[in-house]
């Protein structure tokens, strides 16, 4: 039987979405008007937290007509699903609410606002918990607040700017230069090693600022006039000092943490050559088999003693592509 190599088994948690973006409509506002009476806005709070029904997948969203008869100025179209057109607005949860603490990144636990059954969440934290719909909402969302927010002046001459196209573009008010939302291109490469088709170890490694016993696949952004192949050679090279071969891409998954695009690949490499961690952005890098990662997965997020005792073994979180990759490869046939 010839042996596949390992592709994605599922979408990344922040690639699904239901919402059709309709794009046109952006500058159609006679039409979206027209529609804000039926329309549902979701609210995102300072710290981009936004409210969800406690123990549901959905978001928990408002009548649009709360906020006035017509859209207000800093209302953001989102998209339309099932005839119904959705849109975002900045909220604060209510200051007597209740705080609780919830799972965030990595298993830490974070503070969350509880009041009236709804719970104010971060993508980052939630984002898996959601269905199709709602995380695609929220994941565009926050990634125009936070473009937003870097883009209240003209790069040209400084000057203010104001949101047009009902949150999709800012314009200059004295040059009128138009500039769109940026999304900054990732890689993030799953190295595993030559041994058959899908390997049998993979290559992990740790920031300095993770928690204790954290660790993940290597990441690192595209830099101007690079290749993204050419990003996952350099990258693994200037992190780990690893030199990787048969680079091949696996898929994407938006990240607005602040405003990035993960492009996924795998790559080989040998694990016989010593690995360098660079100085002050990488902890500790390490080659770890297959049933290492597997008791991990199994551990849901429990410590795994890896490597004789030396170390402990957590993977990324249910938002992250990092976590979708290493379940396709660690799952993967052998051979």
């Amino acid at each position: 039987m010839t042996v596949a190599p390992f592709a994605l088994s599922r979408l990344p948690t922040l690639s699904r979405s239901t919402v059709d973006r309709q794009e046109m409509l952006r500058t159609n506002p006679d039409r979206l008007r027209s529609r804000w009476s039926d329309a549902q806005v979701m609210l995102l709070d300072k710290k981009l937290r936004s409210p969800v029904r406690r123990g549901e997948a959905v978001l928990a969203t408002r009548k649009a007509l709360a906020f006035g008869e017509e859209p207000p100025a800093d209302a953001v179209f989102l998209g339309e699903w099932q005839g119904v057109d959705y849109w975002s607005l900045p909220g604060e949860p209510d200051p007597g609410a209740e705080v609780v603490e919830v799972p965030g990144s990595w298993g830490v636990l974070e503070e969350a606002p509880l009041a009236d059954g709804e719970l104010w969440v971060t993508l980052r934290a939630h984002g898996d918990q959601l269905d199709d719909t709602a995380a695609g909402l929220f994941t565009t969302a926050q990634a125009l607040r936070v473009w937003h927010r870097q883009a209240r002046f003209c790069v040209r001459d400084g000057s203010p700017t104001h949101l047009v196209q009902f949150g999709w573009a800012s314009k200059c008010e004295a040059c009128g230069r138009e500039e769109y939302p940026r999304t900054d291109p990732a890689i993030i490469c799953l190295v595993h090693d030559d041994e058959g088709v899908n390997g049998e170890q993979v290559l992990l490694a740790r920031q300095p600022a993770w928690p204790p016993g954290r660790y993940s696949v290597l990441a690192g952004f595209v830099e101007a006039g690079e290749s993204l192949e050419g990003c996952c050679v350099r990258e693994i090279r200037e992190e780990v000092g690893a030199d990787v071969h048969d680079v091949r891409y696996l898929g994407s998954q938006p990240w607005p943490f602040p405003r990035s695009i993960m492009l996924g690949f795998t790559a080989k490499a040998d694990p016989s050559r010593p690995l360098v961690p660079a100085d002050g952005e990488i902890e500790t890098a390490l080659w770890v088999p297959r049933a290492d990662v597997r008791a991990a997965f199994e551990a849901q997020g429990r410590p795994v003693p890896i490597l004789d005792g030396v170390s402990e073994l957590i993977l990324p979180g249910n938002s992250s592509i990092a976590r979708v990759m290493l379940e396709a490869w660690a799952y993967a046939e052998r051979g």
